[in-house]
């Protein structure tokens, strides 16, 4: 029997929810009863969903965006699933403007986008945010010095913001995907690809499903008792 999660009547923002594991997400909160609007940078089509164009590295789109959402619909979930690699390359031969994109649109992006929707979840009274990082953040990865360093920052934001806003019932958290199935993955090369499978206990790279179904669960009744906690999802790969 598949998993199922009780989220009728919920209403979630999915940001970069055009592919890979935001889409994965998307979709997951759809069948078990939730609405949700996606913000992406690109055209998104998912049957029974909203999709809004947002580049989430830019205010005024974000602030678009919140102005379109329905005047006294609660925000009940927010996840923030936008995310960019960058080129796998040393850090002195990493041309600035590809890492500082890295970090506007992990790091920065994921910020703006918390700013701008979480007075509607104070307001409300509560709801929950799921903040993407990776395994690079936790661990500091060789080659993706500039991804390590947002994913970081991420988790960082996480924690300190859980605290912040405890008292809200705003209940915020961090998932921490190692490699997963998806064309960032796979754009890498098989070289690449080949060894983060050999350095996987579980010998194989994760499913995008896998990543949703963790952030379901985390938006359910049945995580009333974690905020600031980060999760991983590496296959048993990380080791901090």
């Amino acid at each position: 029997m598949p998993n199922t999660y009780d989220l009728a009547g919920k209403n979630a923002i999915v940001t970069g929810a055009a592919k890979g594991i935001g889409r994965a997400i998307a979709e997951l909160l759809l069948v078990n009863g939730c609405d949700v609007t996606i913000w992406d940078a690109s055209p998104t089509r998912l049957a029974g969903a909203d999709s809004v164009e947002v580049d989430i590295t830019q205010p005024t789109q974000i602030a678009a965006a919140v102005d379109r959402l329905p005047a006294g619909r609660r925000v009940d979930i927010v996840v923030n699933s936008a995310g960019y690699l960058g080129r796998t390359t040393t850090f002195v031969e990493h041309a600035p403007m590809d890492w500082r994109r890295i970090l506007e649109v992990n790091l920065v992006g994921t910020m703006q986008v918390t700013q701008a929707v979480l007075p509607i979840l104070i307001r409300q009274g509560g709801g929950r945010i799921i903040n993407f990082g990776s395994l690079a953040g936790k661990e500091g990865l060789a080659g993706i010095t500039a991804y390590s360093a947002a994913s970081a920052g991420v988790i960082s934001f996480t924690k300190a913001l859980s605290r912040e806003v405890a008292q809200h019932n705003v209940f915020v958290n961090c998932v921490a995907p190692g490699p997963i199935a998806t064309e960032m993955i796979q754009d890498l090369g098989s070289d690449i690809v080949n060894r983060m499978i050999s350095d996987s206990p579980l010998g194989r790279l994760g499913e995008a499903g896998e990543v949703a179904h963790l952030v379901a669960w985390l938006c359910t009744e049945a995580s009333r008792f974690n905020t600031g906690a980060v999760f991983d999802m590496s296959g048993g790969r990380a080791r901090y």
